[in-house]
């Protein structure tokens, strides 16, 4: 006959079975622990416990005597693991009888064995260590169950993404197998990401162009020339994509003024886009290393940029990069002004130490050469854009103007050398969505 508590402490998931054909041992095991956190099955013999495991999936520990009419204790413990396999296991006995001892543990998958007759206080702590090593095995079952769906739902938002992001732009590093290139994965997608809001940016301000991308491409190189940490570069290559992200809640007539232009009421306007930048990000807690340098990266070296008027060391370095990096990009698409690379290169002299970290002018004269000489010209010699037709362009030329799809959609910046790849690209980009320009290129004069 079976004996089942019929009280369950709150918040004890664990149950315990006692199997022995002595009633009375198995009253005795009752009262040991009926002060404790358990639920407390009795059984009889070794097939009415069987019949109690079947009907009870809850089990996590099983303490049974070894002789018994029937099926004997070491015979029930290897039955009971093909119903109950993952229960705890104990066994009884009050004889010195090593062979038993020895099937319980190797065919039974016993726990351990206590002796008959026990000590009360031995046998409650051996149930306490067992009850456990039973959660501890239940939990870590649970949180491996949780792994496995969290990586099952990060394949599928992976490849979700593969579908949205066509073309991988910053080159990951793969540093190992399977773990490490599920979180190179993980880190391609999260640029990936950043790529995307960057081009929504350059769609809000048309005027912009691959602003963005250019910012981001000279930040990240004078960074490498100053030998910044990786870390350091990773959050700088974030920051200069987003950097004017708060310029989306800014009216459309701000956006195509000069700063030089705006009223006192619009320059304030204009003024706390560096702030919803930050503000923007700060959400993404991967992202708010890079919402510190979009916020400072109207400072000027001498206290007097925006918004917190912030001065030389204390501006962040990465701020200070992204500062001259946008300085040379918006002169560059400002001819009015003079645009070519010595032109450029002077200005930037001439801020040095006011609007500049002077520690940078080396840096940047260098790499302004490198980034934009195949678009500038040098001084009275150069080149010169002509307008090709999709068709007429050939592997090996040079953009000399962002090439945008008929809905504004910069499909390659300026600059590009293009080859047989993008080339085929473009003319099924301009199949799908005209433009109503050709395709600029550049020319040796």
């Amino acid at each position: 006959m079976t004996e089942i508590a019929s009280e369950k402490k709150p918040d004890t998931p664990l149950e315990i079975l006692f199997v022995d054909d002595e009633k009375n041992v198995l009253q005795s095991l009752r009262r040991l622990f009926i002060d404790e956190d358990y639920t407390i099955n009795l059984a009889n013999s070794g097939e009415e416990a069987l019949e109690i495991l079947k009907n009870n999936p809850d089990i996590g520990l099983i303490v049974s005597d070894q002789r018994m009419p029937g099926l004997k204790g070491s015979e029930f413990l290897e039955k009971s693991k093909e119903i109950s396999p993952e229960s705890i296991r104990i066994l009884l006995t009050g004889y010195a009888d090593i062979n038993a001892v020895a099937d319980a543990i190797n065919r039974g998958g016993a726990y351990r064995y206590v002796t008959k007759p026990w000590k009360d206080e031995e046998l409650i702590q051996i149930i306490r260590d067992a009850a456990r090593r039973y959660l501890l095995l239940k939990e870590n079952k649970r949180l491996q169950e949780i792994i496995r769906k969290q990586n099952e739902e990060l394949k599928r938002w992976n490849t979700q993404l593969e579908y949205f992001v066509q073309e991988q732009t910053i080159e990951i590093q793969h540093k190992s197998e399977e773990l490490q290139k599920l979180n190179e994965d993980l880190k391609k997608n999260f640029r990936n990401s950043i790529f995307a809001f960057s081009g929504l940016i350059e769609l809000r301000d048309k005027k912009t162009g691959s602003h963005s991308k250019n910012v981001a491409e000279l930040s990240v190189k004078i960074a490498r020339a100053m030998d910044l940490p990786d870390k350091d570069i990773e959050t700088i290559t974030a920051a200069a994509l987003l950097h004017d992200i708060g310029k989306i809640g800014i009216p459309d007539m701000l956006l195509l003024k000069d700063f030089e232009e705006m009223d006192k009421v619009a320059k304030h306007e204009y003024m706390q886009h560096p702030v919803r930048g930050q503000t923007a990000v700060d959400s993404v807690e991967a992202l708010r290393p890079a919402g510190i340098l979009i916020r400072h990266h109207h400072e000027w070296f001498n206290g007097f940029g925006f918004p917190d008027g912030l001065s030389g060391g204390k501006i962040p370095v990465g701020a200070r990069i992204i500062a001259v990096a946008d300085f040379v990009d918006k002169s560059i698409r400002n001819p009015e002004q003079g645009s070519t690379l010595e032109i450029i290169s002077g200005k930037i002299k001439t801020g040095a130490g006011t609007r500049f970290d002077p520690q940078l002018c080396p840096y940047v004269e260098a790499l302004i050469k490198e980034v934009y000489s195949k678009i500038l010209p040098h001084g009275k010699g150069g080149t010169i854009e002509i307008e090709l037709h999709v068709d007429e362009i050939r592997d090996g030329m040079v953009l000399a103007k962002d090439v945008k799809s008929g809905t504004g959609l910069t499909l390659l910046p300026r600059g590009t050398v293009l080859n047989l790849k993008n080339i085929h690209s473009l003319k099924r980009y301009y199949e799908l969505d005209p433009s109503e320009t050709g395709i600029f290129v550049l020319v040796e004069r």
